[in-house]
């Protein structure tokens, strides 16, 4: 048994711009994942609404530092043979971060975690790390988010390149969500069902690769 860990934000949470809610069950990328690649995985959702790579929110109602969570996830979840890492859209935030650049180096200290970690059974092996970048924001008629995504836009759109990178750099996997997937411009951050299901579908050979399956 193969076990795969989804740590991300409202993409993987499964926001819908469209009814304010959560995309049902079947239609969240790591649902579509788990189910193309069978029983002999389990694919563990791990999203939060809002959640960072490295940085604090402040007027968050809860701990959206994904840097600060990870290590308590993946004691939970120990053992684990892939961590997916997809973040970085929160970081766009201009009261967070508001540049790609700080995003990636966000996203290098979650590798880093991930590599330094105190596994709980002596011996073993780290598991293999795949880099996903979100799809880029989009322009958007909603104000509120325009707002808070000020910027966001031009710096999202850097955010696939920079992971490349850092995943050539840190001998990890890489994904880009974006070339399978587009944000609605109901909010300009967030996927409707088809483009949800859409990244479950398109990163499913990259995790049977790095799975060996």
């Amino acid at each position: 048994m193969k076990t795969v860990l989804c740590y991300g934000d409202s993409l993987t949470w499964g926001y819908s711009a469209e009814t304010l809610d959560r995309h049902a069950f079947e239609d969240r990328w790591p649902s579509v994942l788990a189910k193309a690649l069978g029983p002999d995985v389990t694919v563990i959702a791990e999203g939060l609404n809002g959640r960072t790579t490295a940085y604090d929110d402040h007027l968050a109602d809860c701990d959206r530092n994904g840097a600060r969570i990870l290590p308590t996830i993946l004691h939970s979840h120990d053992p684990i043979d892939l961590v997916i890492l997809l973040l970085g859209a929160n970081d766009m935030k201009p009261t967070i971060c508001g540049t790609a650049f700080g995003a990636a180096q966000g996203m290098e200290r979650l590798v880093g975690l991930v590599r330094h970690h105190a596994w709980s059974f002596g011996g073993q092996e780290g598991p293999e790390i795949l880099i996903a970048s979100p799809p880029q924001i989009c322009e958007t008629a909603n104000t509120a988010f325009a707002a808070m995504f000020a910027g966001g836009v031009e710096q999202s759109a850097m955010l696939a390149t920079l992971y490349a990178d850092l995943a050539d750099e840190t001998g990890c996997g890489f994904f880009d969500a974006g070339s399978v997937a587009r944000t609605t411009p109901l909010d300009g951050v967030h996927l409707d069902a088809e483009n949800t299901r859409a990244i479950g579908r398109g990163i499913e050979p990259v995790v049977r690769m790095m799975l060996g399956l």
